[in-house]
């Protein structure tokens, strides 16, 4: 069968089941399911799938990657992040511009306390963007630093997706956390 044909049949599938209201995560899942059954040979390439999501599940260079994400969500729950982001709007003072630069600056210090870009860029932008917009800012100049900002969290250590990248690449997490602080910086002053 043609490889055009076959990716047709699967969006065209998963469009169906999407339609039908079934919610997304379990439409993937159901279209994965079949496509295992299918290409892996059945009844054993649903055993092998179980097997690899046990191994990928206990692999023990992942665990960080849950631990940032609860350490983000503890950051915005308790307000900490909020007084962060006051701190340096008090340490800034009275520069022109000052909320782009508190959102590039807190995304840097959001970026080495959690090491996840969407608790970084989500907490910028609940906190940041309504005071932007209510001092002026267009959408465009509003969103640009935060999300700037909140994506310095992939490169500044300890980032949670060079976590995933090295163990995916067989390579040193330490050794690739510590190559991701000097570019991570310097992004951060170019977005300044």
């Amino acid at each position: 069968m043609e490889w055009w044909l076959v990716l047709l049949i699967v969006f065209g599938s998963l469009l169906v089941l999407m339609l039908t209201g079934l919610p997304v995560a379990f439409s993937f899942m159901t279209i994965n399911l079949v496509g295992v059954f299918v290409l892996w040979g059945g009844i054993s390439g649903l055993h092998q799938l179980i097997l690899s999501i046990f191994e990928s599940v206990t692999f023990f260079a992942l665990l960080p990657v849950p631990l940032f994400i609860l350490m983000g969500e503890v950051l915005f729950q308790s307000g900490m992040g909020t007084r962060m982001l006051d701190a340096l709007d008090t340490l800034l003072g009275r520069l022109p511009g000052r909320l782009g630069l508190i959102a590039v600056a807190g995304g840097v210090l959001i970026a080495v306390l959690c090491g996840n870009t969407w608790a970084s860029t989500a907490m910028l932008g609940a906190m940041l963007v309504p005071d932007m917009e209510k001092r002026g800012y267009k959408k465009p100049m509003a969103l640009g630093p935060i999300m700037g900002g909140g994506a310095l969290a992939i490169i500044i250590p300890p980032s949670g997706m060079a976590v995933v990248l090295a163990t995916l690449a067989g390579i040193s997490v330490g050794g690739l956390l510590i190559a991701g602080l000097l570019p991570g910086l310097v992004m951060a002053a170019f977005f300044t």
